[in-house]
């Protein structure tokens, strides 16, 4: 993978996308080096963009009638339904602004009700704006990046980041979990989180084009 060329994938996001018994296409990302992954994505035709990252599908849950939603923020919508968390009315804060996960789940939860506010790299006084959140979603890929000091008392803290720590090979997430669980009223684990709701929104996701492939509703 690491010496294909752009065209090498193109071509074969073609012939999947060519195959009818082909229902869904996902580009992993990041991409290697050298690799633009906004061509790639354009090669997917949007009724197979399983992840929901076509411009055509971003377009639709930009304006509210998604047909495929990215699935890790479909994953913490999810998550939020069972554990019968309601937004409506909620102060949201979102820590990244990515396409893959920050904006499209700040769409979601908008559209969801809730009063959204989108932290960056940019963003000044970062405690200050995330110690107002009622759901705070740490989604940098930046590890420990948010500590106790960014947290409200019984804030919902979700935490979609996900790397390997150097020095001890353990998959760590963006929240710093000894400083963070005593303050939060739930704290998603890393792993075990976001990261298999993510999977099964992709299969959803498969599975709902599979039956638009039938003509299915």
């Amino acid at each position: 993978l690491h010496n294909v060329t752009q065209r090498e994938l193109h071509a074969r996001i073609a012939d999947l996308a060519a195959d009818s018994a082909i229902d869904g296409i996902l580009v992993q990302m990041p991409l290697p080096d050298g690799l633009d992954p906004d061509h790639a994505l354009e090669q997917i035709p949007p009724h197979k963009d399983v992840d929901g990252l076509h411009p055509y599908n971003a377009g639709r849950l930009a304006q509210g009638n998604p047909t495929f939603i990215p699935a890790t923020p479909l994953g913490v919508l999810e998550l939020l339904r069972r554990e019968r968390i309601d937004p409506t009315g909620q102060h949201a804060v979102v820590v990244g602004r990515s396409r893959l996960v920050g904006r499209p789940l700040a769409l979601l939860l908008l559209q969801n009700h809730a009063t959204v506010t989108i932290a960056h790299s940019h963003t000044t006084d970062l405690p200050a704006i995330t110690k107002t959140a009622d759901i705070l979603v740490a989604a940098t890929g930046k590890r420990g990046l948010i500590t106790g000091e960014h947290v409200r008392p019984g804030a919902i803290v979700i935490d979609v980041g996900i790397t390997r720590d150097p020095d001890t090979g353990k998959l760590t997430g963006d929240v710093d979990r000894a400083s963070v669980d005593p303050v939060a009223g739930a704290l998603t684990p890393v792993p075990g989180g976001v990261g298999p709701m993510t999977v099964a929104m992709l299969l959803v996701n498969t599975y709902r084009a599979y039956r638009q492939h039938l003509g299915q509703p």
